[in-house]
């Protein structure tokens, strides 16, 4: 009898000493990005930019989570970066800054559960659907002009206006990541998510030249929209820019990418978790 009452008396002492954490998690992600499609299409790594962002997680459970982050990068790229002849005479260049909202859900590899030292490390895989905004941009005469509205491939004319596209896309990523609990309620990771797009105009750059004459302008002082649509580089007294030229490929969309290292926290509770052993 005095046994059942020392175990009655220390059992509320224990439950209140232990300590458990919420399955919510808030962070923030730090690293780079950068581009592929019609200015990079062998994948080069010629131009890359910081990428920064926030997130939120719910775990499940110990194996899947779901999460939804927020993400801004600068894209970018130059024909002149690449060792391909045709790129560069094209010579075309742009930059775009990318807002990014996006849903995810995580598989994990292995058990993950922070302040559980068998649990603290796991791979995983990671896929959801995003919307971002883009508007690409170029300079000329060291002046900053939006290449959307210029209408570098006819956009702004009747021919052409099919070709108008808006500075809002959905992206669909996909990759995978590592991440581990370096004390109970603070984990580190490791990710890397290819955005695939359904844009082509990420770089503003998809289909044919449509001719200089679409372009009103002077010799002696063009505007901006007739030299940023060809700004090629004369080759026997030619540029490339003449009517139904293939000025980029519209076989396949536009994507980016990013790698970013993230830290997060998940707050102290004292009400016990589900037990999920049964189910596991």
């Amino acid at each position: 009898m005095i046994r059942k009452i020392l175990l009655l008396l220390l059992l509320p002492t224990t439950a209140i000493g232990q300590e458990f954490y919420t399955p919510s998690e808030y962070g923030v992600m730090v690293g780079a990005s950068t581009y592929f499609g019609d200015l990079n299409p062998n994948y080069g790594m010629r131009f890359i930019r910081p990428a920064t962002g926030v997130f939120y997680r719910y775990s499940i459970n110990p194996y899947i989570s779901i999460k939804g982050m927020a993400n801004y990068t600068r894209l970018g790229y130059d024909d002149q970066l690449t060792a391909n002849p045709y790129q560069k005479q094209r010579n075309l260049r742009f930059k775009s800054d990318i807002v990014e909202l996006a849903a995810m859900s995580e598989f994990n590899f292995h058990w993950f559960q922070t302040g559980v030292s068998k649990r603290r490390f796991t791979p995983y895989l990671a896929a959801g659907v995003g919307v971002f905004y883009y508007e690409p941009f170029a300079y000329h005469n060291n002046k900053k002009y939006n290449l959307r509205n210029l209408g570098t491939e006819g956009q702004n004319t009747k021919e052409y206006k099919d070709r108008k596209y808006k500075p809002v896309s959905v992206c669909f990523p996909v990759g995978a990541g590592i991440k581990y609990w370096i004390t109970p309620g603070f984990n580190l990771g490791v990710e890397i998510l290819n955005r695939f797009t359904l844009t082509d105009y990420l770089d503003d750059v998809s289909q044919t030249y449509v001719g200089a004459d679409k372009f009103p302008s002077s010799a002696q002082n063009p505007t901006a929209a007739y030299a940023l649509q060809d700004p090629s580089i004369l080759v026997e007294g030619q540029k490339l820019g003449r009517v139904g030229k293939q000025r980029g490929d519209n076989s396949t969309k536009d994507q980016y990418i990013m790698i970013q290292v993230s830290m997060s926290f998940q707050l102290k509770t004292y009400k016990c978790p589900p037990r999920f052993d049964a189910g596991w």
